[in-house]
């Protein structure tokens, strides 16, 4: 090597250095990017958290809207493709009793402040301790209500009612939001595997086609399949906030919201079938535009050979 130019590389140019392990310091500042963002944008549709939100077994946060339309379904650009979103649940959401939907509490500032339809700016804070709910505080929630409250809140109250509605709940149904310890990961997933075999879903609601045990007059227990056939959902019309919607889902706010996402469904496909019909006619004439090809001459209506024509 050598006499023509150039030079001779040395043996520290050759060799890079090994990678560095990231310290600690930079693995708590990218998990509390991570947590920032998974705390502020929902998974499926990439879009802000706004209430109503539901979160599932694992304590992932989403938007209701989104979970409603993965559901049923729906070809939307609002939400991600359904390979990408089965991906991102992995079978944990099956159907609204999979989820809970959280009851968050806003800073007074913000309550009095925010106008309907732009909450992308309001705080969530814990209802005992005023502390911002966030990355930087654990939070957890209860179920079957799903009001959220600081984890420390939790465990210095050290009661079983829910502090803001009466209402009971175990040590076990307190779920810890976006968890970020792997044994509280497992402890999650190892609740929702009993509730399974209990047959019964996250919001211990009663599994669809989950076996109920009948005693008979002789003291006997027989196991029958109880199912819920979807005739049973009665379109009922009623001025009760609690009355039965088209779907079938009692609660008032959830059938609104599954309402509107059905209606945006439909008229997507209205405007897609009518995309495709405008289409279909350009490809034939009407009847003013055939006398006006008629009444052409043979530069513009064609040539046309005579009927008494010699071949």
């Amino acid at each position: 090597m050598g006499n023509d130019g150039g030079s001779i590389p040395t043996r520290r140019e050759l060799v890079r250095e090994a990678a560095k392990a990231p310290s600690v310091t930079q693995v708590k500042e990218a998990q509390r990017e991570q947590l920032e963002h998974y705390w502020t944008t929902c998974p499926l549709s990439h879009k802000p958290l706004l209430r109503p939100i539901v979160s599932d077994a694992v304590g992932n946060l989403y938007n209701k809207d989104a979970i409603l339309k993965y559901l049923i379904g729906a070809e939307d650009d609002d939400i991600s493709s359904k390979a990408d979103c089965d991906e991102i649940l992995q079978g944990r959401v099956k159907g609204l009793k999979d989820v809970v939907e959280l009851k968050f509490e806003i800073s007074a500032e913000d309550e009095s402040s925010t106008k309907e339809g732009e909450r992308t700016g309001e705080k969530w804070i814990c209802p005992v301790t005023t502390k911002q709910l966030g990355p930087s505080v654990k939070s957890v929630y209860l179920v079957p209500c799903g009001h959220v409250f600081a984890d420390e809140a939790i465990r210095e109250m050290k009661g079983d009612r829910c502090l803001q509605c009466n209402e009971p709940y175990t040590e076990d149904n307190v779920i810890i939001i976006l968890p970020t310890k792997e044994t509280d990961k497992q402890q999650l997933m190892s609740r929702g595997q009993r509730l399974a075999e209990q047959g019964l879903t996250h919001s211990l609601k009663k599994l669809s086609g989950s076996k109920k045990r009948k005693k008979h007059g002789n003291g006997e227990s027989s196991a029958a399949v109880t199912e819920e056939p979807a005739s049973k959902a009665k379109i009922e019309t009623s001025n009760k906030p609690t009355s039965t919607s088209s779907s079938g889902i009692k609660n008032a706010s959830t059938a609104m919201l599954t309402a509107k996402v059905l209606e945006e469904e439909d008229e997507r496909k209205k405007r897609q079938k009518m995309g495709r019909s405008e289409n279909l006619q350009s490809l034939f004439h009407s009847d003013k535009s055939k006398q006006k090809m008629k009444d052409g001459d043979f530069m513009t209506r064609g040539f046309s050979i005579p009927a008494n024509a010699r071949r």
